[in-house]
């Protein structure tokens, strides 16, 4: 056993090494947020298959691949807000129950119109899942490698898209009702809220906020454990001159806005970073199936490129985890933005087997680096009391991106084809990587309080 660092819990928290609890909050949140993903990406598989088994036309495939992301963009903003007031577990869980049940009910849709009430429903979970959880697993990461483990959080969204898509490879060409069988695979989430709810701690600084001391100090005091830490060498839980209050009653800390003076430039980046990578990732990645059926590939062989292409995801995350922390937030997010900038103009270049999947990859592997690192430095940018709806405002702006993107994309190939619609995506890729640049540095920094 060890003795104890001195200082608050925040400190005390920030100062211990990577234990055990810590990789059970880490995985617990990483499983929820590969669900997250398994559902976003099944979609584009179901969009591939109804086109043929419904004659849909690219202006209903639109709108079945936008929906989602409307409800998204209402999800992430009030998922942000409902976590800074009712904690960041208890909004992480509800969101898996909702969009669980959601998806498993689209399965049984019987029509464009129902199959779309429900997409926007599922949206609404998934929305507020995302910025709930990595505000959750910031919380407790340890300082020296907090933008490193959050990345290794991110890395969990291409484990889910590589679910979807075997998911989509093995399981949607089975038949007519393939689709609906992936779907209901998406049921999974709302078993595992339980696992959220029940298994994962909530956030110490968000106790603190609300005057809950104590269970703070006996969350604090389970890590230390875990690290080693002498229970004897522990202070009596501090309540300062403020006692808890009764739930629902507590008193809130005082919260900044988003667009104060202080705040309101990074906020702004911020912003314009979320809008720009959401535009270019959802614009292709929800319609790659598709798009490569477009070009004359049948469903097995456009979902198999489409599998390839993903598993690129998985060493994209790990580069920027490695080198978040020896570069910077800020660099690491720029570079990977340019890299997949220029790995999209190839991709809209590519004609052959060879040069799609070779192009989809490196577009892969920089676009995913790039959203690990984004959804590090987020939560690092502001105090406690509105570190979840921050976080959530800026994804709900993004949200609207991918909401036109699906939208746009058949009126770019129209008008200039794949070199168009590729096109705009890499100058989307660029006005994130400049905006970037104005994001401050915070490698080391603590997490604000107040």
């Amino acid at each position: 056993m060890t003795t104890r660092a001195g200082g608050s819990r925040t400190e005390r928290l920030d100062g211990l090494p990577f234990t055990r609890r810590h990789r059970k909050l880490l995985v617990g949140s990483g499983v929820g947020w590969a669900l997250d993903a398994m559902d976003v990406g099944l979609i584009s598989f179901v969009m591939a298959a109804l086109a043929v088994h419904w004659s849909l036309t690219p202006t209903e495939l639109s709108w079945i691949g936008s929906i989602g992301f409307a409800g998204m963009a209402i999800g992430a903003a009030l998922g942000g807000l409902l976590a800074d007031r009712f904690g960041r577990r208890q909004v992480f869980s509800a969101t898996l129950l909702v969009y669980g049940l959601a998806t498993g009910a689209a399965a049984l849709s019987t029509g464009v119109a129902m199959l779309i009430v429900l997409r926007f429903i599922v949206g609404l979970g998934l929305g507020a899942e995302l910025p709930v959880a990595s505000t959750l697993v910031s919380e407790f990461a340890p300082r020296r490698i907090r933008g490193r483990v959050v990345v290794v959080l991110e890395g969990f969204w291409a484990v889910g898209w590589i679910m979807a898509a075997v998911v989509g490879y093995v399981v949607v060409p089975t038949g007519d009702d393939g689709w609906r069988w992936a779907l209901a695979i998406g049921l999974v989430p709302a078993a595992y809220a339980l696992v959220i709810r029940y298994g994962l701690p909530e956030s110490v600084r968000y106790l603190e906020s609300r005057g809950r001391h104590d269970e703070a100090e006996r969350i604090v005091r389970d890590f230390e454990a875990s690290a080693g830490v002498d229970p004897a060498a522990a202070p009596e839980p501090a309540t300062g001159s403020v006692e808890p209050a009764p739930a629902g009653t507590a008193p809130e800390a005082p919260r900044e806005s988003l667009w104060s003076r202080r705040l309101r430039g990074r906020t702004a980046a911020l912003w314009i970073v979320w809008f720009g990578i959401n535009f270019s990732y959802y614009g292709a990645f929800i319609w790659l199936p598709s798009l490569l059926v477009s070009q004359g590939f049948d469903l097995v062989r456009s979902f198999g490129y489409t599998l390839v292409i993903t598993l690129a995801q998985l060493p994209g995350y790990a580069v920027a985890a490695w080198l978040i922390e020896v570069w910077g937030r800020r660099i690491t997010l720029a570079v990977f933005l340019v890299g997949s900038a220029v790995s999209a103009g190839l991709f809209g270049l590519a004609g052959s087997p060879a040069t799609i999947i070779a192009a989809g990859m490196a577009l892969s592997f920089f676009n995913l680096g790039a959203w690990g690192a984004l959804y590090a430095i987020g939560p690092e940018l502001y105090p406690t009391s509105t570190r979840g709806s921050g976080t959530g405002a800026a994804a709900a702006f993004g949200r609207i991106a991918s909401i036109i993107a699906p939208l746009l994309v058949p009126v770019l190939l129209t008008a200039g084809g794949s070199v168009m619609v590729f096109g705009a995506f890499a100058a989307a890729f660029v006005v994130a990587a400049v905006a970037a640049f104005a994001l401050p540095e915070r490698k080391g920094v603590a997490l604000e309080e107040v």
